[in-house]
């Protein structure tokens, strides 16, 4: 398994999603008190070493791995979703490629 990022890096991390999710009131958010609580909650201290903090940590990291992959989904959802029937110039230029033009000036080409 690869190494997890440190709890405040994973911390700013979630807190950068809720704040593009929500805008800037997202520190007024049931979710923003939710999890400065449960990483207030699960501090690591020089005392002792739990595996539960281990555990909250790697639920953090997935978290915002999940926050993060949604974001993205969703961009990319409205950038490439379907908009109806597009005419094949529209089509080609999706994917980078050009229609062929008829040589010669037939008169029907653009």
């Amino acid at each position: 398994m690869a190494t997890l990022s440190s709890p405040l890096r994973v911390c700013r991390g979630i807190l950068k999603e809720l704040r593009a999710i929500q805008g800037p009131s997202y520190k007024e958010s049931l979710a923003y008190s939710y999890v400065m609580d449960q990483f207030r909650k699960n501090k690591v201290t020089g005392e002792r070493y739990c595996r539960a903090q281990q555990e909250a940590h790697h639920d953090s990291h997935t978290y915002l791995c999940l926050l993060q992959s949604t974001r993205n989904h969703l961009y990319l959802h409205k950038l490439y979703h379907g908009k109806g029937e597009r005419s094949p110039d529209e089509a080609a230029g999706l994917v980078g490629l050009r229609m062929p033009t008829q040589p010669g000036g037939k008169g029907w080409e653009k």
